[in-house]
């Protein structure tokens, strides 16, 4: 990279804005994850530097492009869902941990039954002991199936598919396609980008939908 600029930070006597550029043939083509080990990778821990903030990040209009964004839009989950003219109503399962994946699968069912467009679970959801994931997915799906029945509308939960590694994650996927749910989601920070990036494809590929969690977020942002 090239500094292109040195600027003073009002009230700061020993600090600088520093700008930055690199050409964009130093980054691989639809990559998060080389983009950022390339841009904040060894450099944030050279010895040299006593302090250093990554302040702001602009990528431009050409490397953007080689990225394939999200797998769907808001006008296909209407879609899939057949909901148009308001918004969407759900909710999140609480207490979110702790209960049998039966007893979990018959809550989404009444939120559901009782007139929420889709229920999902939270970011930690994922398989321990008291619920395991394919359990759950199976309640959820069957509490789902049972709403549509009896209400005559298209319902969805979002499926947790965060998993430990990236093969289970698939497998997770997977079987919520197998399962015929709409929507399946994953904690894409906690996840890892090259996961998400590998879900989102497979989503992409399969006409699911994915909901993108934040979890861990605020550790960076705040």
């Amino acid at each position: 990279g090239r500094c292109y600029d040195i600027e003073a930070i009002p009230g700061e006597e020993d600090s600088f804005f520093a700008y930055v550029a690199y050409p964009i043939d130093l980054f691989e083509e639809g990559s998060v994850t080389n983009l950022l080990t390339s841009v904040v990778g060894n450099v944030f821990g050279f010895k040299a530097l006593r302090a250093l903030r990554l302040e702001d990040l602009r990528i431009s209009k050409a490397y953007v492009k080689t990225f394939f964004g999200p797998p769907h839009g808001i006008q296909v989950e209407r879609d899939k869902l057949n909901k148009y003219g308001r918004a969407f109503l759900g909710c999140t399962i609480k207490p979110k941990l702790g209960l049998s994946a039966k007893n979990y699968g018959r809550a989404c069912y009444e939120c559901l039954r009782g007139g929420l467009d889709f229920t999902k679970d939270d970011e930690n959801v994922n398989s321990q002991p008291f619920m395991r994931w394919r359990d759950r997915f199976a309640f959820v799906a069957e509490g789902i199936f049972k709403s549509q029945a009896e209400t005559g509308e298209i319902k969805g939960h979002y499926l947790n598919a965060t998993a430990p590694d990236s093969e289970n994650m698939l497998l997770r996927a997977e079987t919520a396609k197998g399962f015929g749910v709409p929507i399946i989601m994953h904690d894409y920070l906690t996840g890892g980008y090259t996961a998400n990036t590998t879900l989102a494809n497979f989503c992409r590929n399969n006409g699911l939908l994915l909901h993108i969690h934040r979890a861990m977020h605020a550790v960076i942002d705040r």
